[in-house]
């Protein structure tokens, strides 16, 4: 059993981009020691939101700030140079390691060209760097589009294959709907906790399923226990349906227009351009459009992906969400303040790139429960 209650176990997190899975993790009492990522502008904007939020949660005092340990490939980092920047040589018996590497050669949205992709090889570059560094545990999250195409389910399930030699996983695909979060996002998650620092006897079996991932989620399954408003005229008024929870609904993120200068990061949206008369045909709540889809007030978002044509309209406003509604939709909490100007296509692809905040507490809380009632071999 590890002492969690003095000693915040330390986590390497690479692929970091806004931050937000470290939120989720540090939220749930763990310590993030170390970061990586290569987008110059994601570094700087994960600097001023990690750092405002930091603050205000009193995590770091007000002369402090909070950088990227790393900009560098992950293919470009030896082993020895992680563990100097993050333990100064003087690696800890027991860290994690934590990311979600580039999806977009396994979306539907994206090329599909996969694990042969130049940011789909950067999986096996994530997994093959856990076994070069050793952490007790880690995490990854990753699009369902991993396991729905075969030639990629093929390959990551070779990649756990090998990564079994050393680590018991665990693997299932999660929805943050089902986290508190006001939107339906699917995604992978596996876990694995190393075979030699941990008696996993009692829970190896040889199959699948023994993490409980689901601890921390909702008793309820949003998408079958409740009716969800259909699609009206955009302009009408509307009424929330009484068993519908405000907390999964759009509207509870977004911010009303005498609201706008005093919420910060609330202005920030692209303008409608051109003539744009014809977006108002589109319906409040119709969002099985290839693209501008008007989100329903009193329903929750389709998945965050903003750019590569996939725009998100406001329910009864003539104008796309801004960077504050988008960030309240991936649960990432007021306090995380982004100052730099503009560069509003970096921030709405920083932000659809992330992982809900609810969504990774809940993973993290479950995790850290779970390898508390582990025996550590000596």
């Amino acid at each position: 059993m590890i002492d969690t209650e003095d000693n915040a176990i330390p986590l390497l997190s690479f692929f970091t981009g806004g931050g937000f899975m470290d939120m989720g993790f540090i939220s749930a009492g763990f310590d993030v020691v170390w970061t990586n990522e290569v987008d110059k502008m994601f570094a700087t904007l994960y600097k001023e939101g990690i750092t405002n939020w930091k603050k205000k949660r009193r995590l770091i005092t007000r002369s402090a700030e909070c950088s990227i340990s790393n900009q560098n490939s992950i293919k470009d980092i030896s082993a020895e140079t992680i563990l100097r920047e993050s333990f100064r040589g003087n690696r800890p018996p027991i860290f994690g390691i934590i990311g979600g590497p580039p999806c977009q050669d396994f979306s539907s949205n994206g090329n599909l060209d996969g694990f042969k992709g130049d940011r789909g090889s950067l999986t096996d570059a994530y997994l093959y760097k856990i076994l070069e560094l050793q952490p007790a545990f880690f995490v990854m999250e990753n699009v369902t589009g991993l396991v729905k195409v075969k030639k990629n389910a093929n390959h990551f399930f070779e990649l756990l294959n090998i990564m079994s030699e050393n680590y018991l996983i665990d693997w299932t695909t999660l929805n943050s709907l089902n986290f508190n979060v006001p939107q339906s996002r699917e995604r992978i998650f596996v876990v694995g906790i190393n075979r030699n620092k941990f008696d996993l006897s009692s829970h190896d079996s040889g199959t699948y399923g023994w993490f409980p991932f689901h601890t921390n989620k909702t008793d309820i399954n949003p998408h079958k226990d409740l009716e969800w408003p259909a699609a009206t005229a955009f302009g009408m008024a509307q009424r929330k349906p009484p068993k519908i929870p405000l907390h999964l609904c759009v509207e509870s993120c977004l911010v009303p227009p005498e609201k706008e200068a005093s919420t910060p990061n609330a202005d920030e949206y692209f303008n409608l351009l051109g003539d744009r008369g014809s977006l108002k045909s589109i319906k409040e709540g119709e969002t099985n459009r290839p693209s501008f889809k008007r989100l329903h007030r009193y329903k929750y978002s389709p998945t965050a992906c903003y750019g590569n044509n996939e725009v998100h309209l406001h329910p009864y406003q003539h104008r796309r969400l801004s960077v504050r509604e988008a960030l309240r939709i991936q649960g990432v909490d007021d306090a995380y303040v982004l100052t730099t100007k503009g560069q509003l296509t970096k921030k709405f692809k920083m932000v659809g790139n992330g992982v809900p905040v609810p969504l990774a507490e809940g993973l993290a809380k479950s995790l850290l429960k779970f390898i508390d009632t582990l025996p550590v071999k000596k």
